[in-house]
């Protein structure tokens, strides 16, 4: 591409042009011939639910100050947006925004919503508790009328979107990845109360069965998706549901989970899910089905977030997968037309990679090491071509109304 300019004031970029753009008094950075691109979006991160189960053994002052360092580590890769999908609230997503935490811009969703015995529901089968209303990480809703109270209480907590667990997953220990869960007028009624208040409803599913049954119910994003079939994805493309793939973290677990002291059937689902394999990115992407990026990496070390880019390079193109982890990692957050490219009118969410992604996505893993700049919101967040000083915090910083 021959030379540009791009010229950010404040929070936003309001020129992008061939040659000089006059800007008497601006900061001039010379970027000496690398790639301005936009700042990546991960639609599926867990800040702190790796220590919130039925059982939690990390007090939450902990799993806070835990949570600020994986912002902040997110942050540094490159990901200046990410949608937690479940057990972040929006304290963190105020204290981002306050300067407290530095980190990328964050949605959350609240508390999971899930059925006794199903995913979200993490007693082992001799556990003869009751689980309550909530567990922490999830609430726990049967009927109808309890999984609307349960939608309208996450809605209340300020949660940007809702999450549903309508199938078996890896990491509850009394399901199978194929079993159906929550009927078809449950799923509806959250979507009801997402609609009322003017969000949507992300489904946590494996099967093209329980795939099936969110997307008719009006679910807007399918997580995972795993056992896709054509069909189903036909009717996903149909009904503009977005599917939002998480590759990386069976890899991770499987790899990993036996060190890091995973029980026998967790590492046994995600073998199960790791033998389809990248099949559901090829029947999504022939089915015309828009893919966002995510990565999942539940109880799976963070750092591997990047990974995920290489994964769907087994199957798609680099175009492809970084138009997954901008425009449409925009469009599922609510903020299409201002951030994911990198053109006027946009967020300033820019990154400076040192050479050209579209060639070499290993230029966006090593934990931001070939990222000579990051800006989010305007605001330098890394700058290895100034020589200035690199900024501790955000430079606009307030505190959170209640």
């Amino acid at each position: 591409m021959p030379e540009r300019e791009i010229l950010v004031r404040d929070d936003t970029i309001v020129a992008v042009e061939k040659g000089r753009i006059a800007a008497p008094g601006a900061t001039v950075l010379d970027l000496g011939g690398r790639t301005v691109m936009p700042g990546l979006v991960d639609c599926h991160v867990h800040i702190c639910a790796d220590g919130m189960t039925a059982q939690p053994t990390i007090l939450p002052s902990f799993l806070a100050a835990t949570a600020g360092r994986i912002l902040h580590q997110t942050l540094l890769r490159g990901f200046t947006t990410v949608r937690d999908n479940g057990g972040a609230d929006i304290g963190f997503t105020q204290a981002v925004e306050a300067g407290l935490f530095v980190g990328p811009r964050l949605f959350v969703a609240g508390r999971p919503i899930g059925q006794t015995g199903g995913h979200a529901d993490f007693r082992n089968p001799a556990d003869l508790r009751d689980c309550g209303a909530a567990t922490g990480y999830v609430v726990i809703a049967d009927g109808v009328d309890a999984v609307r109270k349960a939608a309208r209480e996450e809605l209340r907590r300020g949660a940007h979107h809702l999450k549903v667990m309508a199938s078996g997953g890896i990491a509850s220990p009394a399901d199978q990845l194929d079993h159906l869960q929550y009927t078809t007028d449950e799923l509806t009624a959250v979507v009801e109360e997402a609609r009322r208040a003017g969000t949507y409803v992300s489904a946590h599913a494996y099967s093209a069965a329980a795939i099936a049954r969110a997307i008719d119910a009006g679910v807007r994003t399918i997580e995972h998706g795993n056992f896709l079939d054509e069909p189903t994805a036909k009717e996903m493309a149909r009904r503009g549901a977005i599917l939002v793939p998480t590759l990386i973290v069976y890899r991770r677990i499987v790899a990993q989970g036996a060190a890091l002291g995973l029980p026998a059937y967790h590492l046994a689902k995600a073998r199960q899910v790791l033998e389809v394999g990248t099949r559901s990115l090829e029947i999504a992407r022939r089915a015309g089905v828009e893919m966002a990026y995510g990565t999942d990496l539940f109880r799976a070390p963070k750092e591997h977030q990047a990974e995920e880019l290489l994964v769907r390079a087994e199957v798609l193109t680099a175009a492809e997968i970084l138009r997954s982890a901008t425009v449409i990692g925009a469009r599922v957050v609510g903020l299409e037309g201002r951030i994911g490219r990198v053109v006027p009118g946009h967020l300033a969410d820019l990154l400076v990679v040192d050479g050209d992604p579209l060639t070499d996505l290993g230029l966006l893993q090593d934990q931001g090491a070939h990222l000579s700049l990051i800006m989010k919101n305007g605001d330098l967040v890394k700058d290895t071509l100034s020589g200035a000083a690199q900024p501790a915090a955000t430079s606009r910083a307030q505190v959170p109304r209640s």
